[in-house]
This record gives structure tokens, C-alpha cells and sequence, in this order.
């Protein structure tokens, strides 16, 4: 059976035949090949016909995805929290200041 789902960047994939769990981190348009990196942190890389004669199937992010990568900063996770949580002065303060 040939993968019939096309690379999309940044998308979880499970290779059926050898059970192994990738995200597709870059596609090369020039070269016809797709940058992988799989749940263990490894790099790989396909070309196009390897792709599509592959038995490859998206899949939902793996609960540990981000064991590979070791400590991870909130941002590198791919949401932050853009609200600043700052404790005013105390002295001095104006409400005008602290309103949208």
C-alpha cells in the first residue's frame, strides 16, 4: 500500500510498515525531498518517489513529543501567553496608565 497523503509541513505521520513516527519539518520544493524528524529526535530525510511509495498515515501529535528536545521554553511549543502579568509600583500609580 502507497502513502496517498501528501507532506504537509509541520504534520505528525506514523510509517505504518516500520513503526516509525515522524513530523515533517521542511520540504524542499528545488530538491523533491522532505526533512523529517522522528519522536526520538533524529533527522531524516525522503525524496518524493520514496514519499509516495511509503506506507505512511498522519497521525495526532504523540503525547511525548517533546521528550527529544529536552527543556523546552513555553514559546518553542508553539503558543505563548502574550499577556504581560506585571506587579505595578506601588508609589505613584495611575489608573490611566494600567487601561487599555
Amino acid at each position: 500500500m502507497a502513502t496517498i497523503t501528501d507532506p504537509v509541513l509541520s504534520r505528525w505521520y506514523k510509517d505504518v510498515e516500520n513503526d516509525l513516527t515522524f513530523k515533517v519539518v521542511a520540504i524542499d520544493e528545488n530538491d523533491e525531498t522532505i526533512e523529517v524528524q522522528y519522536v526520538n529526535g533524529d533527522i531524516g530525510e525522503y525524496d518524493n518517489e520514496t514519499w509516495y511509495n511509503s506506507t505512511f498515515d498522519y497521525i495526532e501529535a504523540p503525547e511525548d513529543w517533546s521528550a527529544p528536545y529536552g527543556t523546552l521554553e513555553t514559546d518553542d511549543l508553539g503558543y505563548s501567553d502574550t499577556d504581560k502579568h506585571i506587579q505595578p509600583d506601588q508609589e505613584g500609580i495611575n489608573i490611566s496608565d494600567l487601561l487599555d
